[in-house]
């Protein structure tokens, strides 16, 4: 069964979380660690977060997706940007561990000018300060659309961030992974349009695909390649409207993709809780015809399969 969920608010409490996400038929769910813009947090009540764990066990719930609020910027020039974002991603680490297994996703930042070499460079040393090896929940950097001076526009600086950390502390290999947003990702000029297979391929052999954890589906408002990061809800934007070029073919392969199928799908499409209940209705069923590919839509196995199928056998061994 498809893994798939939205965002929601943590402002009821951890087990309103879960009993949200079963009203709306979702299996996993993303939620802010703190305010979105952040500043403080309250304390965490132990019994909400036992009764969380509890549903999510009975329930049969997937990997959850935390996230970071959006002001934390590892590569901030200002160096009390970056000394907030490394305590508070420190304290958001700890908090996490009450829910061992999850996921933390965050966006890597904007260099503001600094240039990207310097930005991957206090990324990576932020991580390095924020770390630890061993911890119960794995970090993930999330793909970007490129606006302006954003930090992970492309593979590469995913990459690259990650080897410098990994250079630094090598114990640390294997902590962090990447969540692939679809809207950020075509936005940025990868045509998972047309060639999903090629898209994922290329991020195998840059980045590898045993590093990526997890999807943010959503559309997008732009034409592959602006640059803009802005969601649509799933079937109106660039990549599920027939008329904009894109069609539910594409959504299909997304949510079907031998690399892609086994991972949390989690929406952030521009919707109140109906609207997300219809759209995970909607993603599920059309995963769910997976042995009846829609017309022109792909179905065989590929070399990105054998390729995420090898590298988990190898992790699990380990």
């Amino acid at each position: 069964m498809l893994t798939i969920g939205c965002h929601l608010s943590v402002s009821k409490g951890y087990a309103a979380m879960g009993k949200t996400a079963c009203s709306i038929g979702a299996n996993t769910f993303a939620f802010f660690t703190r305010n979105p813009r952040g500043g403080t947090v309250r304390a965490l009540n132990e019994d909400d977060v036992a009764a969380l764990r509890t549903l999510l066990d009975e329930h049969g719930f997937g990997q959850l997706v935390a996230h970071a609020p959006y002001t934390y910027n590892l590569c901030s020039a200002k160096e009390d940007a970056r000394a907030f974002a490394i305590a508070s991603m420190r304290e958001d680490l700890e908090r996490m561990a009450a829910l061992p297994g999850q996921l933390y996703n965050f966006h890597p930042g904007s260099h503001v000018g600094q240039g990207a070499d310097r930005g991957a460079a206090l990324i990576a040393e932020g991580l390095c300060q924020v770390l630890q090896a061993g911890a119960p929940t794995r970090v993930l950097l999330e793909t970007m659309a490129g606006k302006g001076t954003e930090m992970g526009r492309s593979f590469e600086e995913l990459a690259h961030i990650i080897e410098l950390v990994e250079r630094a502390r090598p114990e640390l290999e294997g902590a962090l992974g990447v969540c692939m947003d679809t809207c950020h990702v075509s936005d940025a000029g990868y045509d998972i349009i047309h060639d999903l297979d090629g898209v994922l391929a290329h991020f195998d052999e840059v980045v590898g695909l045993e590093r990526l954890c997890a999807v943010h589906l959503n559309d997008s408002k732009n034409p592959c390649g602006a640059h803009k990061d802005r969601h649509a809800c799933i079937g109106e934007g660039y990549l599920g409207s027939e008329a904009l070029g894109g069609g539910e073919d594409v959504l299909y392969r997304i949510v079907t993709h031998p690399a892609l199928k086994d991972l949390p799908f989690i929406l952030e499409t521009p919707n109140e809780l109906d609207g997300y209940a219809r759209e995970i209705a909607y993603l599920r069923k059309l995963a769910e015809t997976a042995d009846g590919a829609p017309s022109g839509t792909p179905s065989s196995q590929s070399a990105v399969q054998e390729r995420r199928l090898c590298m988990c056998n190898r992790l699990l061994s380990q």
